[in-house]
Order: C-alpha cells, then sequence, then structure tokens
C-alpha cells in the first residue's frame, strides 16, 4: 500500500476514533464496489462523522465552502487544477452547511496529480478547474463535532 495512501487511512481512522463515544466497528468495501463507484462517481460510505466518496470529474466544477468538513483528497489518476481561499461569487446556500458559487477570486492556485493529497479544512473556498479527464480521486470528509 502506497504510504502516502496509510497516512490519509491514519488520519481518517484517528479523527474519527476521537470522536468515538462507543468501540469501533470495522466496514471493508470490496474492490469491485470500489471501482463500480469511480465510473460516474459516488459515497461509498457516508456517517455523521466522516465521508468516504469515489470521486470523479469530467469537467471543472462549482466553488464549494462545507461549514462543517473537511475535505482531504487523495489523487489517484488525471490532473486538475484547484483553486483555494479568495472570494467565491454568487455564494448560494445549497444545503444546510453547504454553499456553492459561480467562481473563486483571488484564491490560491495548486496543480494537483496522481499520488497528491491535499487537505482543505471547513470554511475555505475551494473549486477544481483544468480537469483532465478522467480525474479520479478518493475524498475523505472529516465532520466537526461529528458522531459515527
Amino acid at each position: 500500500m502506497n504510504t502516502r495512501l496509510i497516512a490519509l487511512v491514519a488520519l481518517v481512522a484517528a479523527t474519527s476514533l476521537s470522536a468515538q463515544t462507543t468501540p469501533a466497528s470495522v466496514t471493508a468495501i470490496p474492490g469491485a464496489e470500489v471501482s463500480a463507484a469511480f465510473v460516474k462517481g459516488r459515497p461509498l460510505i457516508e456517517t455523521a462523522a466522516y465521508k468516504i466518496h469515489a470521486s470523479r470529474r469530467d469537467a471543472p466544477g462549482q466553488a464549494e465552502v462545507h461549514a462543517l468538513d473537511t475535505d482531504i483528497f487523495y489523487i489517484l489518476d488525471g490532473a486538475a487544477t484547484v483553486v483555494t481561499g479568495g472570494e467565491v461569487t454568487e455564494l448560494k446556500e445549497t444545503a444546510p452547511n453547504e454553499r456553492r458559487g459561480a467562481s473563486i477570486t483571488g484564491g490560491a492556485t495548486r496543480r494537483l496529480a496522481k499520488g497528491d493529497i491535499v487537505i482543505i479544512t471547513n470554511g475555505v473556498p475551494h473549486q477544481f478547474t483544468e480537469v483532465q479527464s478522467p480525474f479520479l480521486y478518493y475524498t475523505v470528509k472529516v465532520t466537526a463535532g461529528g458522531r459515527p
């Protein structure tokens, strides 16, 4: 297993264990299910404390701001530019604790490629631009104050 992936799994485990009040359970997701999830991109598991998604982008997305979720991205394939910080234009609430907008002005840009990990804490605007399709990545969302 890749050392970056091990670090990512350890971070999620430590975060979710510290939020738990009962002993941890074990969840295993078969490889065939994970592979199928990347075809269109979809959640693999979602709890109140964390979420793990098999994410796929074939084009740029909207700007996002999560009030509670910290996003951890582990890039598996493809490349994209992520813009973080700055101000979101046309910002609207799309769900509880979730806001989206058209674009980001004044943010920092980073090019992401296979093997990279990026962590974006809750409250920080972010947007994927310049996507090299297919852009495949694991998204781990750690929810502030969440319980499994």
